[in-house]
């Protein structure tokens, strides 16, 4: 395992490893996302890890066109992980022009080739 001192290596190990980890300084609290040697805006460098709960809501939501050839058309989305960081993913398991602002959102990881492992989402159903 790669040391956690090392934020890319580290994050993409734990992912291959099957778990979503997320930075947070412990002077402020601020939790943040991608990983990085120093917190933004203070850079603080009183880091830990904490494994996300892979919750999130949609903030912003766009339906990206292709031709069926291309793969046909998909989601692109911000989320807001419940711990605070807001991410850039894709919603699946709904039509791309379904998913809407405020829907609730579970994460994954899935393997994206040629770019490894990603954090995807999907619909939280509703109670």
């Amino acid at each position: 395992m790669p040391s956690p001192d090392i934020p890319d290596d580290y994050y993409r190990a734990q992912l291959k490893a099957g778990r979503i980890m997320l930075q947070r300084s412990r002077s402020t609290g601020a939790v943040f996302f991608y990983p990085r040697i120093c917190a933004p805006g203070t850079g603080a460098t009183d880091l830990e890890w904490i494994e996300a709960s892979g919750l999130g809501t949609v903030y912003s939501t766009t339906t990206i066109r292709q031709r069926p050839e291309k793969g046909g058309d998909y989601n692109l989305a911000l989320i807001d992980l419940d711990e605070g960081p807001r991410i850039m993913s894709r919603v699946e398991g709904i039509e791309p022009d379904r998913v809407r602002i405020g829907m609730r959102v579970k994460a994954h990881i899935a393997e994206l080739p040629p770019h490894g492992e990603a954090i995807l989402f999907s619909p939280v159903a509703e109670a």
